[in-house]
């Protein structure tokens, strides 16, 4: 009985501590943590004051979140228990993106660490996450003890492509001691040009084309890296190559505000801690050393680069190097003007590579390679050499039909490149201080004697270094190119800013084909700190009474605005929100989206709520009335003026609402709702025709998608847009404007069926036309160029432009069904709307700030099947089409439950996160 009553007792124990245990288990811990714009772990961060992001396992016991804790320390191993910084506590809440920092205030150069758990839907606790940490870099100018040092290039007065003054690229260099190993160190350094840095020998970084481009009379961005795995105890060398980039070079067509400045300059500081705690910093100062006797003789952004062997200097980047015949650099303080402020998103990098190269043609003197594949970028030759000779490198995006290069389209842009060989043999070389748009290159002047070769060029693909978010792929092959063709040509055109073009003498960034395209990148890749940085360079290049340029950064200095240009500052914030979540955006551009609105009222003539400003219109309208060289399309000005006018109010009503300015919230919604009736009296009669001379596409379509209209009128409206259609047999007549809302407004009518027979057409003007002639990218013109009639007699004809790629926003919504119901994907659509016409199937990815949801759907004879993911800590819509909602099972059961049917004919079903199958039969 004693032994019996033991057992029972230890199994009793037993049996206990297996239940204390289990209800003390913890789930899942946190995962994907990021700061502000999605930054994992950085140093050199720009922000003080950032906000803090997570991810929540895939799990079966992880639905959602009910709390969360954050916790913020100075110190590793004060986490998580005793947080010097910051302990949120448990805050009760589902969010989990975005929580923006309450503690202490922090400073220059601090690292902090931090961590984050949270509670499921059960109030099960997590367990804490990894450590994470953020570096901030000099905030302030007072931070810098260096000074602006170069030589003085100017001097040499080089001038170049019409008359610009060039200066020749520097070398620059300062040797240091080290008596103590080294803890750490970190260097902060920028340009007022572009840079590449090494220390003792070694690159510091993979960066490209550094610091970037910003409003360089307001803002210079600084870059920060950890160098201490590169210095050593002894004798160290920090050395530079310095060139124009666009600070110094011809940028634009006419006069740059960047003329007046002179020859490119440096600033530098490496801080160093030693082993025993003390430290030593070296910055450029009057003690560095300089010359431009390198082998980089010339190089701008538009003609390229002149690389001479005979030039090099071995060894220059070490310390054993003798620069005692080199020039001392002139100094120059740090301007209180002009801020320096560490860079908020990625530097330019190499981020693809290609090698499929193929020989096209070959003469006595000459060879074209053809990369397949319309890139950005420089070339990575490999060639054989005769000492003395000098290698050309030419680009071009196509070819004519006598199979030489087409580069009429790149005006005055040399786009060229030259390396003179000091040795014969192979030489290998790239470009490092410009970059080009191509798909052809042409050499000449290699060894005459060698047979070339495929393998010679290489394709360096290079763009800002962002990942890639969203995918998308069907059954149509063309749809599929085209969706290529759209993630090609974003990728080419985000080169540090959003560019128009990659290969003309322009390569600028273009509001207006910039808040055009910002939907679309938002799917495809993640661009959330791209745009928030261009944005902050948006704000700074606004005029004082309200106008935003054409260009940012505004080297046109033009002081005009354009209706549909300027507006970027209000939609382009709008649509970081909605596909984000992150109100930062928001509070970061309000009061110049409302400064924006009172430019549009001070251009207000003698009709009350429209203004004269002048306008770019619906540009590159295809079927102008004005002709083949027209460009600004057939919509009237002011309606043009007076929509766009309404649509920005509107969105700063919305923004005050979100940010809790109440009067703003209904000042400006009383504005818009004026605004729009005296759009509809002005520009619509009672039969919903536009009144003026033309009508167009664009005209119905910015009345309906702005929603200006009355109820009565819009359903007029609607019939006359379908009118429009059909006299154009079913093709677009829309510009760059017009062409982004065309599906949206379809849409939205209910003529998906419409707009799939539009997306599809194979003729001009349409999505599937330049494909037919051989497009890799989007392009300017929807006739930049065809087998039978050849190129565009215009000369600004760019073959890589994103702006018509605005479609594939469409294509992941409507196609592939994939959507957000509130900002940020907090609550996702999963609605696709079949067309077996065109396509079988299609699916879409999506990194939300969640998780990944994706959307694949197949219709094969009477069956259809939707795979989906919804993501921890959201909730999914799912919309069974209209014509599929016989039988449905999901996940191999019966549907019962929460789901209902809709007028539309779709069946509509409310899911918690987790992965699902949904299959139905025609009916």
């Amino acid at each position: 009985m004693k032994r019996q009553s033991l057992f029972s007792k230890i199994l009793f124990l037993f049996i206990f501590l297996v239940i204390v245990s289990c209800g003390e288990a913890l789930i899942e811990k946190p995962i994907d943590l990021t700061i502000s714009e999605g930054f994992e772990n950085p140093i050199g961060f720009y922000n003080p004051k950032p906000t803090f992001s997570w991810q929540l396992s895939v799990s079966d016991k992880i639905k959602s979140q009910s709390a969360f804790q954050i916790v913020v320390a100075s110190k590793e191993e004060l986490l998580p228990n005793n947080p010097d910084l910051w302990d949120s506590k448990k805050e009760e809440t589902s969010q989990s993106t975005f929580v923006k920092y309450q503690g202490q205030e922090l400073q220059s150069r601090q690292k902090v660490f931090w961590q984050v758990r949270y509670w499921n839907q059960d109030n099960a606790i997590s367990e804490w996450s990894e450590i994470n940490s953020f570096e901030l870099g000099l905030l302030n100018n007072s931070d810098w003890k260096a000074k602006w040092i170069g030589l003085n290039t100017a001097q040499d007065n080089i001038r170049g492509v019409r008359n610009f003054l060039m200066h020749r690229p520097q070398y620059l260099r300062k040797g240091f001691e080290l008596k103590k190993d080294v803890k750490s160190a970190r260097l902060y350094i920028t340009a007022k040009g572009v840079f590449d840095v090494h220390l003792n020998g070694k690159d510091v970084s993979d960066d490209v084309m550094s610091p970037g481009w910003t409003p360089y009379n307001y803002r210079i961005e600084t870059l920060t890296y950890d160098v201490t795995q590169l210095l050593k105890t002894g004798q160290n060398a920090l050395a530079v190559e310095l060139a124009s980039g666009w600070h110094s070079s011809r940028i634009s067509r006419a006069k740059a505000l960047y003329k007046k400045y002179t020859s490119p300059k440096i600033i530098c500081q490496l801080e160093i801690t030693l082993q025993d705690g003390s430290k030593q910093t070296i910055i450029s100062d009057e003690s560095w050393k300089g010359t431009t006797n390198g082998p980089i003789r010339l190089a701008n952004v538009y003609d390229g680069e002149f690389y001479d062997a005979n030039y090099e200097m071995p060894n220059w980047k070490q310390s054993d190097f003798n620069d005692s015949t080199w020039n001392v650099v002139e100094t120059e303080a740090v301007e209180n003007s002009i801020k320096l402020e560490p860079k908020r998103h990625h530097s330019v990098k190499t981020k693809t590579i290609l090698s499929n190269t193929k020989i096209v043609a070959v003469t006595d003197s000459t060879t074209i390679f053809n990369m397949q594949q319309n890139m950005v970028g420089v070339p990575k030759v490999s060639v054989p050499m005769k000492k003395g000779d000098t290698l050309k490198i030419r680009f071009s995006e196509m070819l004519l039909k006598d199979g030489t290069f087409y580069t009429t389209n790149y005006r005055t842009a040399k786009s060229s490149d030259f390396y003179v060989a000091s040795k014969d043999g192979v030489i290998e070389y790239t470009p490092k201080f410009t970059f080009h748009g191509f798909q052809f290159v042409e050499l000449s002047g290699y060894d005459k004697t060698a047979k070339p070769d495929a393998s010679w060029v290489t394709g360096l693909v290079q763009h800002s270094n962002f990942e890639q978010k969203g995918t998308f792929t069907s059954s149509h092959q063309k749809l599929n190119q085209l969706q290529s063709n759209i993630t090609w040509g974003l990728r080419g055109n985000f080169f540090d800013i959003p560019t128009d073009c990659p290969q003309r003498d322009e390569r600028l960034g273009w509001t207006g084909d910039a808040q055009v395209i910002a939907p679309t990148s938002l799917f495809n890749y993640n661009v959330h700190s791209f745009w928030t940085a261009w944005l902050q360079s948006v704000r700074e290049s606004q005029t004082e009474d309200g106008r935003i340029p054409w260009v940012v950064p505004d080297v046109l200095q033009i002081k005009k605005s354009s209706s549909g240009w300027g507006d970027a500052i209000t939609m382009i914030p709008w649509e970081i929100y909605k596909a984000t979540g992150d109100r930062t955006i928001l509070e970061e551009s309000y009061e110049s989206a409302k400064k924006w609105v009172s430019y549009y009222e001070s251009e207000i003539g003698e009709t009350p709520f429209v203004p004269k400003n002048p306008s770019f219109g619906d540009w590159l309208q295809p079927f102008l009335s004005t002709g083949p060289k027209g460009r600004g399309g057939d919509t009237s000005r002011l309606l043009i003026n007076t929509a766009f006018y309404a649509h920005s109010a509107q969105l700063i009503s919305k923004m005050a609402s979100l940010l809790g300015k109440t009067e703003d919230e209904k000042a400006y919604k009383a504005l818009f709702e004026n605004i729009a009736k005296a759009f509809e009296k002005e520009f619509f009669d009672e039969n919903g025709i536009v009144k003026a001379k033309i009508e167009t596409q664009t005209a119905y379509l910015v009345a309906l998608y702005f929603d200006l209209l009355s109820p009565e009128i819009k359903e007029k409206v609607q019939e006359r847009l379908l009118v429009t259609i059909k006299k154009a047999d079913n093709h677009l007549r829309t510009g760059f404007l017009g062409t982004p809302i065309l599906p949206k407004v379809l849409d939205d009518m209910g003529e998906i069926d419409l707009m799939y027979d539009i997306l599809f057409k194979e003729t001009y003007p349409s999505w599937f036309y330049s494909i037919n002639q051989g497009a890799t990218t989007m392009w300017e013109r929807w006739n930049s160029y065809s087998i039978e009639e050849g190129y565009n007699p215009q000369p600004m004809n760019s073959l890589n432009h994103y702006a018509y790629g605005a479609i594939g926003q469409w294509m992941y919504e409507r196609i592939a069904g994939l959507s957000s119901l509130e900002p940020g994907y907090k609550k996702i659509k999963i609605a696709p709307v079949p067309n077996t016409k065109y396509v079988t199937s299609a699916s879409a990815s999506l990194q939300t700030a969640y998780g990944e949801a994706t959307s694949a759907w197949e219709i094969e004879k009477d069956s259809f099947t939707l795979q989906v993911v919804i993501p921890p800590n959201t909730n999914g819509t799912i919309k069974i089409p209209n014509g599929f909602t016989k039988s449905i099972l999901i996940n191999g059961e019966p549907l019962n439950g929460n789901y209902q049917n809709t007028s539309e004919g779709t069946v509509t079903i409310q899911v918690t996160s987790g992965s699902y199958i949904f299959q139905s039969k025609s009916n």
